[in-house]
């Protein structure tokens, strides 16, 4: 019988351990994503988001998408806030399915990988840029010039340092002249006209 009693103790012991050490092993999962798993889509989304179950940090490039051709969108910086990663993403790439890779570290340091696959309807196009002729880009700089120049010191500003201001002015100078001598044409145009 003490034999019997002996086999029980180290029993309890061995599955209380087990079952203390479990939650501590316990790496965090996904509990929600937008596109959610398996949706289907009528439009690409413009940016992804994945909610876990606790914080998590970003390693390099946590996040991917691929579709059913091969093309991967382009995905740009992912932000953390708590539990919740957001990276905007540029959709390209045919109908049908694709799929969401993503790698996140846990609190206990592991890292997290797995997948969210969801379906385009239609074809994921970028948005196309448009050409314009030049008296609607003339009258496009002088309808909004200081909104347009704000934005393009801002950019770059952020992207190319003190080389971009002057790329930047420049720009400013020229459409400005473009500008003037485009309405001073048509100003004397329209006054031949009238004589």
């Amino acid at each position: 019988m003490p034999f019997l009693r002996v086999a029980l103790a180290l029993l309890g012991a061995v599955l209380a351990a087990l079952l203390t050490a479990a939650p501590a092993s316990a790496h965090t999962t996904l509990e929600s994503s937008d596109p959610a798993d398996g949706a289907s889509l009528s439009t690409a989304p413009t940016q992804v988001t994945l909610t876990f179950a606790e914080a998590v940090n970003l390693p390099n490039d946590p996040i991917g998408v691929t579709g059913p051709d091969g093309s991967s969108w382009t995905v740009g910086s992912a932000t953390v806030t708590g539990a919740a990663v957001t990276a905007p993403v540029t959709a390209t790439g045919p109908a049908g399915q694709y799929t969401l890779r993503y790698t996140v570290i846990a609190d206990d340091g592991d890292r997290v990988e797995g997948t969210v696959r969801f379906a385009l309807t239609a074809a994921a196009t970028p948005t196309a840029v448009t050409e314009t002729t030049p008296e609607a880009a003339v009258a496009a700089s002088t309808a909004t010039a200081t909104p347009t120049v704000a934005g393009a010191t801002a950019e770059g500003a952020g992207s190319s340092g003190n080389s971009g201001w002057v790329w930047v002015a420049v720009a400013v100078v020229v459409i400005g002249l473009g500008a003037a001598v485009v309405l001073a044409r048509s100003r004397r145009g329209s006054g031949r006209d009238v004589g």
